[in-house]
């Protein structure tokens, strides 16, 4: 099988390093890429947005499957532009992309299949913002209603800052807080079968203690030994088939990858945010654990083959990730700082690039994921960390905290 991937992130080098593995995958090629794909797969320069050009760059290299990493690309078309050129893509259309692309839309559809989640308003002038502040409560939840790269949700119990945030956004969706432990929910699906990964919980805040501003994800461990052990079937029971026969009804099937966030509040699992492709760094670590062959699973859910998958399976032990972030991360981050330490196995690169003379540089706000699987989660975290230990960045923001709470029973 021939696959193209398109993406340049953290969790496009977790997807190439599952496909490269995978005996059924005989050519491997990514688009853009970065310096950690380059070593398992062919590279090609492409705008992941353009979903012509996708195509094109699909058919040039007579690809069986595509599959698509990032969710700007799958808000823009790109997967319906490779459909319609007769090549099986893993990723869900513009319209079905729409669960992640808009969170009042979202939430519409949550509403229409009886979805758990939190109360919210959409809301797109001052007025509305401040009675929807008002009647919720803090501590404020508030979301632009578009992309914006895991970092448009701002919590807080400030009324200024939430105020000032949803002036920034725009259109924004405003929730009630929901309490209790997140956890995050891979959900792969060729539209109707729907085939649960392992859950795990990544850490959005940037420092110790869940402190600091929200980020894209600082860190992520698997599985969940003190999840609920009905968790996944209630998930599936009550938020994913409904999901799914919504979207149905709609027309706009969503076939792809189906990431549910959640928190697990005293009422049971409500859903925070859907997205419409693996979230990272949470796909890190649950491909770090997936034995059954990447590239089998994505193109059974492309081609509609899902339910004649055998069951899945996985290797024993537990997994963790450790976001390497740069200086300044997540306002304006540094780039260009040389990175010593981070050709090994277990460095997933992210944010990186060449520079002329060969040196790895820092090319964006999270620049490695720090991966490592041990026959427990206090073992994978000790080799984790003893990876990121052997990193050098001038700048560098990491946590020293993922997956302690776990480790230490405190959750």
């Amino acid at each position: 099988m021939r696959v193209l991937l398109i993406g340049s992130g953290g969790r496009e080098h977790a997807l190439a390093l599952g496909l490269a593995a995978d005996p059924s995958v005989d050519f491997l090629a990514a688009a853009p890429g970065n310096p950690g794909i380059a070593q398992v797969a062919e590279l090609h320069e492409v705008k992941a947005t353009d979903p012509a050009a996708v195509a094109a760059l699909a058919v040039e290299l007579a690809a069986d499957l595509v599959v698509v990493g990032p969710e700007a690309p799958l808000v823009a078309g790109v997967a319906d532009a490779v459909r319609a050129k007769g090549i099986a893509c893993f990723g869900p259309s513009a319209a079905a992309a729409q669960l992640e692309g808009s969170k009042a839309f979202a939430k519409d559809v949550m509403a229409a299949a009886g979805v758990p989640t939190a109360g919210s308003y959409a809301c797109t002038t001052a007025d509305e913002v401040a009675r929807a502040l008002d009647e919720l409560g803090s501590p404020y939840v508030v979301k632009n209603d578009g992309l914006a790269a895991g970092k448009g949700v701002v919590v807080t119990e400030d009324r200024e800052v939430a105020e000032r945030h949803a002036a920034d956004c725009g259109t924004v969706v405003i929730e009630q807080y929901l309490s209790g432990p997140e956890v995050s929910l891979f959900v792969v699906t060729d539209g109707t079968a729907a085939v649960p990964l392992m859950p795990a919980q990544d850490f959005k805040r940037l420092a110790d203690g869940d402190e600091g501003p929200n980020t894209g994800g600082m860190g992520a461990y698997a599985p969940l030994d003190w999840a609920p052990d009905d968790l996944v079937d209630r998930v599936l029971r009550e938020t994913v088939e409904p999901t799914l026969a919504e979207m149905r009804r709609r027309g706009t099937p969503f076939a792809g990858l189906l990431y549910v966030g959640l928190a697990l509040t005293p009422d049971g699992p409500k859903v925070i945010e859907f997205n419409a492709r693996f979230g990272d760094p949470e796909t890190q670590v649950v491909l770090a654990l997936l034995e059954t062959p990447l590239g089998g699973l994505l193109n059974a859910a492309a081609t509609g083959t899902l339910a004649e998958l055998p069951p899945l399976r996985w290797r024993e032990g537990a997994a963790i990730t450790v976001v390497v972030a740069s200086k300044n991360y997540p306002a304006t981050p540094r780039t260009g700082d040389v990175i010593e330490g981070a050709e090994v196995p277990g460095v997933i690169h992210a944010g990186t690039a060449r520079r002329d003379d060969g040196a790895l540089i820092s090319a964006g706000g999270r620049v490695l994921s720090v991966t490592a699987v041990g026959g427990d989660l206090r073992e994978a975290r000790d080799a984790a960390y003893a990876l990121v230990d052997g990193i050098r960045l001038d700048g560098a923001q990491y946590r020293t905290d993922i997956a302690l709470g776990a480790v230490e029973k405190r959750i």
